[in-house]
């Protein structure tokens, strides 16, 4: 099995330095660069092509999250995670509305960290627990949909797919939710897809956040 590849970008060194010992304790990972501003991250993530890139917003120049699309574009399959001390909620809707897959508070636990970095890579979404509420806020404030409009995305939704909406909202993942439904995870896949494109929502943080904020699911707290 190959290795996780990823990049580690933050600008305080004694933090990238423990962080990549301990990436470095599980062997699924290895760490292939590490920058400490968004100039560095960008040529690094060109010639690199990580899997992974760990990102801290507040570098010297760019923030993290301005260095977004100019990250995308130099490694356009790579999956980017913000690892921060921000719990700003803007901050949080920014990273997510330009393309991360995650947003990790450097307070996480280890094995947070940890299993936040597998599941991402395996395209899922990410976000520390504390910052669920303010997800949910910034998707309320942001909202520009008029009550008829989300209501009618939500008709258009199967009861397979708004089944599947209902178990993404408890942060399950396809393997389990094909398990939960006794179908196919290929088939959890197209169902996911479907969502996305008929809720006009780009991950599924997301489609977790509309879940809750439109009380979809009364039991997938």
């Amino acid at each position: 099995m190959e290795k996780i590849q990823i990049l580690v970008v933050d600008d305080h060194t004694l933090f990238r330095r423990g962080l990549i010992s301990i990436l470095e304790q599980d062997n699924q990972f290895s760490v292939v660069g590490e920058a400490g501003d968004s100039i560095s991250a960008i040529r690094l993530a060109e010639s690199l092509k990580p899997d992974v890139i760990l990102l801290d917003n507040h570098l010297p120049g760019a923030t993290g999250i301005q260095s977004l699309s100019e990250l995308f574009l130099a490694a356009p399959d790579v999956v980017i995670l913000m690892l921060t001390v921000s719990e700003s909620e803007e901050d949080l809707a920014l990273a997510l509305q330009s393309g991360a897959l995650g947003y990790l508070l450097k307070t996480s636990e280890k094995d947070e960290l940890l299993n936040g970095i597998k599941r991402a890579f395996n395209g899922e979404s990410v976000i520390s627990p504390e910052m669920t509420s303010k997800l949910i806020s910034a998707f309320k404030s942001n909202k520009v949909k008029s009550n008829n409009e989300v209501q009618t995305q939500i008709s258009n939704l199967s009861p397979r797919e708004l089944e599947i909406v209902c178990l993404i909202a408890k942060g399950c993942s396809n393997k389990e939710i094909a398990r939960s439904l006794n179908i196919a995870e290929t088939t959890v896949k197209i169902h996911v897809q479907h969502v996305l494109r008929k809720l006009n929502l780009s991950s599924r943080v997301q489609v977790a956040v509309f879940a809750s904020a439109e009380g979809l699911c009364a039991d997938s707290k």
